[in-house]
């Protein structure tokens, strides 16, 4: 399928900035590097809902281990900008006492989201946490907590499709857009 080059969502333009075959290819990178990092392991895999959950399913059918997979709701954001506070929405339901947690996150931008997580998971007792994130702005970033396995770095700007949205739109889309600069 080739990508739209444009694409229109409520009044703002978008351009391909990722298209699938990149995001399939580097899927299928990461997916190898953690069965290695986890070899004879079992691995909880942690969703951030609502971004994360095409990423996620993706990259679990790359992973090479025996794993569970739940999901955690919080949101930071309003529009294209984020709100900087982070609210819970659906809480954790595992238990994670001594479980290799992998969080899958769609982006990771100021980092007060996972800063947010991680705080809350460490309070579990967790075996072990790493993050994977399909996206990482480090002009944005304002933590030095580690990013285990991270598909693509991006300039400081919003992007949407791949399950990103804006305003709850363009989730579907296949690649990933970025915001065009005529806006």
């Amino acid at each position: 399928m080739i990508p739209k080059k444009t694409v229109t969502i409520k009044e703002k333009q978008f351009d391909v900035f990722l298209g699938q075959d990149q995001i399939k290819e580097r899927n299928v990178q990461l997916g190898e590097k953690i069965s290695r990092d986890f070899a004879g392991e079992e691995l909880l895999v942690l969703g951030v809902l609502n971004g994360s959950f095409i990423y996620m399913a993706d990259l679990c059918r790359e992973i090479d281990l025996p794993l569970v997979t739940s999901f955690i709701r919080i949101s930071s954001y309003a529009g294209t900008e984020s709100t900087g506070n982070v609210k819970s929405i659906l809480g954790l339901t595992e238990n994670l006492n001594g479980k290799n947690v992998l969080i899958i996150e769609d982006i990771v931008d100021t980092g007060h989201s996972m800063k947010y997580l991680l705080d809350t998971i460490s309070g579990h007792n967790p075996a072990r946490v790493a993050i994977a994130t399909l996206l990482h702005k480090p002009d944005a970033f304002q933590y030095n907590y580690a990013l285990d396995y991270v598909g693509f770095e991006i300039p400081n700007k919003f992007v949407l499709g791949y399950g990103l949205d804006y305003d709850g739109f363009g989730r579907n889309l296949p690649d990933i857009y970025q915001l065009s600069p005529i806006h």
